[in-house]
């Protein structure tokens, strides 16, 4: 028996073997069809119950299994899976078209969509029916026929090409690794990374330290290590992933995408891949992203030239080096933050055990949201270091199921996410409580020492848990609408607002504590975690603003033109340019975000959603961290209500008013 096809409610992962995918992803599609059918062939009039929620509650099976299939090929994947993700891509890709393209669906649809003035819908009712409308209009449902194949066929290409997208860079960062055997290259790196990479060349039989392209390997040593040429390589290494001319190059796949999906939005009507994209996002259009960047520009860019020359002179009176590099970047931003801050990630990483941050998270969560997290060891996971929780409220109500996978491993994607396994909603007067992940690439624990983060890596927890509980707490009638289906923009509120948690000495005192001595985190760290909270801003924010500009370059015009990746990019990164270009590497043949991920034409939300982060957080530093009464609002308004609502509407109800960019420029030290 395929346990995919069983019901289940956790996840079966010990009982799914590869050969299970392919056989249950197809047998989900009937099922889903069959329901699609049972709701064309009603000869009732069409009414908001019989079509628009029926409709909703289609695909149920399929999602289950589909989000299992997907989230393993990002988080635990082999070439056999790899393999099932290329061909069933296209299957699915088609079905979503089998239904935005079915004229007597679109039909039931229109009738209700039409009446709906006449309907009495609460506004969720409201949102679902629009949004239902829009995902078949704005996908093709008013096309003529020829117009529909042509459609269907480019879905299909993309669906592929963004895989193969994922699976050069995943394959690019698996195959470099720097073997070193003189002990005195190392010079400057911190014990804890020797031990780590050494644990590397241990597991596969070799003398001396091995490091890699994951970012707990790669990070550490472009920060610490003194040997510039090692660094250059390191560096090279990282700049160049599908940007070689071997089978794993991305720059064909690039132009391909990009072209695709202009061509798709040009078919639907629309000037641009990105004006089609954000008709539906709180930005609204191409033309208010790129005023809202370059507003951001003018006020970073003094201040990220001036920080660069700073940068620039300290290593020159250090090292006297005449030209910064990009592999010298983080090197001299460590040791010029060292001395102004007397502030040394090595120095804070013992307070730091992984364990204490993630009780530190799950406290936090209680005292704003009433939320309680208990590891349990009876539910199935797919890798040893997964941590498995049941969340409850205070009064023991089952909330959430929550996932944590903490450390890289080869068959592991770079970067950290939050996913899901079962969505939340009401069905049958049944509250269904959402199944939630988060996966993370953070620097493992060694024979002699636990897993110590970095402060940067603490922010990423928080982040990440910040979208786990838009996930576990939400609460509404409609899995379309529920947890983190929300426009692009407003999705990394409540992971960004979360991160200020971190550099509040009353949130610290909760978790930062000596591994070995137990010592809270002494107050004079936390003041300069704080003062230094906002070193080289100017700097980070420039580089934002440029991956955000890039990636509205490539998608807010028409790119049958452009013939060469490379000579692209050094134009979109005219204005926002620090360091000396390298000829060997490329940003966009790994821009894994906006090729492969869901933020096409949608990186600038990142610090869109960081104005509103800045502006939200005032209100809880202007009432107190752990305010109930403004934590509860937050719950309300925002964190239990997915996408039920406009998020301006939902921002202000919290609020009280529309957010401005100031808090954010100030904490930028910008202002």
């Amino acid at each position: 028996m395929n346990p995919l096809l069983q019901d289940f409610n956790t996840a079966p992962f010990s009982k799914i073997s590869n050969e299970d995918y392919k056989p249950a992803i197809k047998k989900g599609i009937e099922i889903a069809k069959a329901e699609i059918d049972e709701i064309i062939h009603n000869t009732e009039t069409p009414t908001f119950e019989n079509t628009t929620v029926a409709l909703d509650f289609t695909g149920e099976k399929l999602n289950r299994i589909t989000s299992i299939f997907f989230n393993l090929n990002s988080a635990e994947t082999n070439d056999e899976i790899q393999k099932i993700a290329q061909e069933v891509s296209p299957w699915l890709s088609e079905f979503g078209n089998d239904i935005t393209l079915n004229e007597a669906l679109f039909k039931r649809v229109k009738t209700v969509f039409d009446t709906r003035e006449s309907l009495d819908l609460t506004s969720e009712q409201a949102m679902l029916l629009e949004k239902q409308y829009k995902s078949f209009a704005r996908n093709g449902a008013n096309l003529k026929e020829d117009a529909k194949i042509k459609l269907r066929k480019i879905d299909a290409t993309l669906s592929k090409l963004s895989l193969k997208f994922g699976e050069n860079v995943l394959a690019e960062t698996n195959a470099f690794e720097m073997h070193i055997t003189d002990e005195s290259d190392l010079a400057g790196l911190p014990d804890s990374e020797k031990e780590a990479a050494r644990e590397v060349a241990k597991s596969t039989n070799k003398e001396g330290w091995i490091f890699t392209l994951d970012y707990p390997s790669y990070i550490p040593f472009l920060t610490y290590v003194d040997n510039r040429e090692l660094r250059k390589k390191m560096a090279i290494a990282a700049g160049k992933k599908g940007f070689q001319e071997n089978e794993f190059n991305n720059e064909k796949i690039v132009l391909e995408i990009v072209n695709l999906r202009h061509q798709r939005a040009n078919l639907l009507g629309y000037k641009t891949h990105a004006h089609f994209v954000l008709e539906e996002r709180m930005a609204e259009t191409p033309e208010k992203v790129i005023q809202f960047s370059n507003n951001l520009l003018e006020k970073a860019k003094p201040a990220a030239l001036k920080e660069f020359k700073n940068l620039e002179n300290y290593a020159k009176k250090l090292d006297g080096i005449d030209q910064l590099q990009k592999w010298d970047g983080a090197y001299y931003s460590e040791k010029l933050k060292k001395e102004l801050f007397s502030l040394d990630q090595e120095l804070l990483k013992p307070y730091f055990k992984l364990e204490n941050v993630i009780g530190g998270v799950f406290e936090i969560a209680n005292r704003l949201f009433d939320l309680q997290f208990e590891e349990v060891f009876n539910i199935d996971k797919y890798h040893e270091d997964v941590k498995t929780y049941n969340v409850t409220d205070l009064n023991g109500n089952f909330i959430a199921v929550f996932y944590a996978d903490f450390h890289p491993r080869k068959g592991k994607r770079n970067g950290a996410w939050m996913t899901s396994y079962k969505s939340q909603q009401i069905k049958n007067h049944i509250n269904e409580r959402p199944h939630i992940s988060i996966v993370c690439n953070f620097t493992k624990p060694t024979e002699t020492k636990p897993s110590l983060l970095t402060f940067n890596e603490v922010t990423t927890l928080f982040h990440e848990f910040g979208h786990a509980l838009h996930g576990m707490l939400a609460n509404t009638m409609y899995n379309s609408l529920s947890g983190t289906s929300v426009s692009w923009d407003f999705v990394e509120l409540p992971s960004q607002i979360l991160e200020n948690w971190c550099f509040e000495k009353e949130a610290l005192a909760l978790f930062a504590k000596h591994y070995e001595t137990g010592e809270i985190i002494p107050i004079k760290y936390v003041e300069k975690i704080k003062e230094s909270a906002s070193f080289h801003e100017g700097m980070q924010t420039l580089r934002q603003l440029s991956f955000g500009l890039l990636d509205m370059q490539w998608h807010g015009q028409d790119p049958s033109k452009i013939s060469s990746v490379k000579e692209f990019e050094n134009g979109a990164f005219a204005e926002t340019t620090l360091y000396p270009e390298v000829a060997e590497n490329a940003m966009s043949t790994a821009f894994s975000h906006i090729f492969q991920g869901g933020y096409s034409a949608g990186y600038y939300s990142y610090k869109w959603a960081e104005v509103l982060d800045a502006d939200a957080f005032e209100y809880f530093l202007e009432e107190g961290i752990f305010n109930k009464e403004v934590a509860t609002k937050f719950k309300e308004n925002v964190l239990s209500k997915g996408g039920t609502e406009k998020p301006m509407e939902l921002y202000k109800r919290f609020r009280g008013k529309e957010p401005k960019p100031d808090a954010l420029l100030k904490r930028a030290g910008l202002i």
